[in-house]
């Protein structure tokens, strides 16, 4: 092995073993993090009480507290944070825009509408209600997904980053516009739900969501993580990515389709929470850069434990009482947007 080989060798396997640090790290945060929102709330609990419960020695209040109320919220929290951020990176990737994400593009606001329109007309109390809200979300994404694909289509055919974007804008304007039109047919608990959605609230806390929710989210990830490969080619550009032999326009809408449905689902049971999607593929860039192999679960991790320690915050800050999850995201994410947006304006005045 050459000189130049042994250092090329021996900067990847550096350069692995500090990936799998971190994300031994963020599995480590993200155990904690669980821990923590299991022990917080209107009834206290220590680590030692916690571990107490789990093992069977607890009360039957405890166990009540525990596995029927906090548990089930905390593992929601974790799979609407997966598959938020893994929906943002897809988008991220395939549009080539930094700034996309699914609550910006109004995929969000198209499942919203569906979701407001089904709890009006079907309510959720029946078992068959709880696993038809994700398909009925699904339909109401990929609805606002076709919409802005319709208005933004060209002769060619290719995705224009910003048309995508300020179109995205548009709809999801047009669409949060006319879920507020329905408030006024609604009752006073359907309006509670309603506001508690819009902004972002973990509302189908039981083990029924989580079921319901488990399916898409594992089935989806699967998938999109056995396309790691075209989305680092995808970044390389429209050039190369076709001397690749990579069919851009079908993986492209591929990946849109994955990126929709994985947001439609989990807006079903979390409200219309934004900004994951945008910081998560960030900040996993910034750990272990552009690679989506590695970048991808470190996204998904990250999203992860946003929406969890955001969903504990918003659960204890006013105790007795709550904040909506997403109001807590968008206190850390709407600065986090504007630095973005500061960061871009620079680059471009330098280029």
């Amino acid at each position: 092995m050459s000189g130049q080989s042994k250092i090329i060798y021996s900067y990847h396997r550096r350069k692995t073993y500090q990936n799998r640090g971190i994300i031994a790290a963020l599995a480590g945060a993200l155990v904690l993090a669980a821990l923590i929102s299991l022990s917080v709330g209107y009834s206290s609990l220590t680590f030692a009480d916690v571990i107490r419960i789990i093992t069977g020695s607890g009360s039957d209040n405890e166990i009540l507290v525990l596995f029927s109320f906090r548990l089930p919220r905390i593992v929601l929290s974790i799979m609407v944070g997966m598959g938020l951020s893994a929906a943002g990176c897809l988008l991220q990737g395939v549009t080539g825009n930094a700034l996309a994400d699914t609550g910006i593009l109004g995929i969000n606001a198209g499942a919203g509408l569906t979701v407001v329109l089904y709890v009006l007309f079907f309510g959720t109390g029946s078992m068959l209600a709880v696993f038809t809200l994700p398909v009925a979300a699904l339909t109401g994404a990929l609805g606002a997904a076709l919409l802005i694909y319709l208005l933004i289509r060209k002769k060619t055919g290719v995705i224009s980053p910003f048309s995508i974007i300020m179109t995205g804008i548009a709809v999801q304007a047009g669409l949060s516009a006319l879920m507020t039109l329905l408030v006024v047919k609604l009752d006073d608990t359907q309006y509670a739900f309603v506001s508690s959605w819009q902004v972002g609230s973990i509302w189908g806390a039981n083990w029924h969501f989580v079921l319901a929710l488990m399916p898409w989210l594992c089935i989806l990830l699967a998938v999109i993580m056995s396309k790691v490969r075209v989305l680092d080619v995808l970044v390389l550009g429209k050039e190369t990515a076709t001397a690749l032999g990579v069919k851009i326009q079908n993986e492209q809408k591929n990946l849109l389709f994955f990126a929709v449905a994985l947001a439609g689902t989990c807006v079903s049971v979390s409200g219309s929470i934004s900004f994951v999607g945008l910081m998560a593929p960030h900040i996993a860039r910034r750990l272990v850069g552009p690679r989506h192999h590695v970048m991808l679960p470190v996204c998904i991790m990250t999203g992860a434990l946003l929406v969890l320690v955001s969903d504990t915050i918003a659960r204890v800050i006013i105790q007795p009482s709550s904040l909506p999850t997403g109001v807590v995201v968008s206190i850390i994410g709407a600065p986090y947007l504007i630095y973005l947006l500061t960061a871009q304006q620079k680059y471009h005045e330098r280029n």
